[in-house]
């Protein structure tokens, strides 16, 4: 009968075993999940470092060069130096 017994209990064992490996707190869906998450918040961070790479390079060019800012003043704040015309361009 001792084995009977020891046997149910190994089986029960098991059986919650299987339940907290399935169904319980942080579960195997839930590495899943948190997996594909990890995954796209990588791309995410890797796109964004790009951006601040390409970012810090505008900034260190437009410190070190004159032409640079008076190129950006130009496209991005619509400077006009004495003595020049403006035009404008609509496109329809």
């Amino acid at each position: 009968m001792s084995h009977r017994v020891l046997l149910g209990v190994l089986v029960l064992l098991f059986v919650l075993l299987q339940y907290a490996l399935w169904a319980g707190k942080n579960n195997v869906l839930d590495l899943f999940i948190l997996d594909s998450t990890l995954n796209e918040l990588t791309e995410q961070n890797a796109k964004l470092r790009m951006r601040n790479d390409r970012l810090h390079a505008e900034v260190i060019d437009i410190k070190s060069r004159l032409s640079a800012i008076e190129a950006h003043a130009r496209s991005e704040l619509g400077l006009i130096k004495p003595g020049e015309t403006f035009f404008q361009i609509i496109e329809k």
